[in-house]
């Protein structure tokens, strides 16, 4: 009886980071380029079955199960890196990309230190002194890791393959980069990733399309839908303890008494 009290209190805890995960993804709903994330569960059999198949500790060593907690385990999160759809906002330096891909960012932190960051926010605007820019300031790189810097004062458009035409040539083009597997990229903040140890870059596909914005690859509606279900097995959970805790009453003042 008491395990079934652990096993409802799992159950809760998962509910309650599968809410975070689902909140947090409407807060990005009209966030340029986000990338919904998600949370996966393990099951206590799983967990088990591993645990017995595990031989890190030698095949003729007595092995401990450890706290023996039935029950839910909250699992590895993930995000979902496919596209999503394009709004037109007809300004030169709003660009998204139609494939795979990233433009890479040098991002400086509170203390000072640059680094290369990438996203998929394509949301740049051009300073007084033709640098190309994120919302928040950051230089947008080129093909060669160098931040854009472009005249100010001359008309630019932006083709397919990046490259910011003015005066008839070439003046910058802009750094799409792609990775081998998305494994190797993390969150971290801001709209932004990096890679991690083992990342490793390839050619990306995508193609650069200016005056367009991509749009997150989330459903409001969906996300709403699945926050109620999740919002139901929280509330079931609960039910269950509070079951368990009557039964808990019953037996320890009525049924113990003389």
């Amino acid at each position: 009886m008491v395990k079934g009290l652990y096993t409802a209190f799992t159950g809760m805890i998962n509910e309650q980071h599968r809410m975070d995960v689902l909140t947090n993804n409407l807060a990005n709903a009209a966030t340029n380029g986000y990338k919904k994330e998600g949370a996966t569960s393990q099951a206590f059999d799983d967990i088990l079955a591993y645990k017995i198949k595990d031989a890190s500790e030698g095949y003729n060593l007595a092995k401990r199960m450890g706290y023996h907690n039935p029950g839910v385990k909250i699992g590895e999160g993930y995000t979902d890196f496919s596209m999503g759809g394009f709004k037109t906002t007809d300004n030169t330096f709003d660009l998204a990309l139609s494939d795979k891909g990233f433009f890479a960012v040098e991002f400086t932190s509170k203390s000072g230190e640059t680094s290369t960051k990438y996203t998929r926010d394509g949301n740049f605007a051009l300073t007084q002194d033709g640098r190309l820019v994120t919302r928040d300031g950051d230089a947008v790189l080129d093909e060669n890791g160098t931040p854009i810097k472009i005249d100010p004062l001359a008309e630019a458009s932006i083709n397919r393959s990046g490259q910011i035409m003015q005066n008839g040539r070439v003046a910058a083009t802009i750094q799409v980069t792609d990775f081998a597997d998305y494994n190797y990229l993390e969150r971290y903040g801001e709209n932004y990733f990096q890679p991690i140890e083992g990342a490793e870059e390839s050619e990306a596909p995508a193609q650069v399309y200016s005056g367009y914005l991509e749009m997150p690859n989330m459903s409001v509606v969906t996300e709403m839908v699945n926050m109620i279900t999740v919002a139901r097995a929280y509330d079931s959970n609960q039910k269950m303890i509070t079951t368990f805790d009557s039964t808990l009453d019953i037996a320890a003042n009525q049924l113990g008494k003389l």
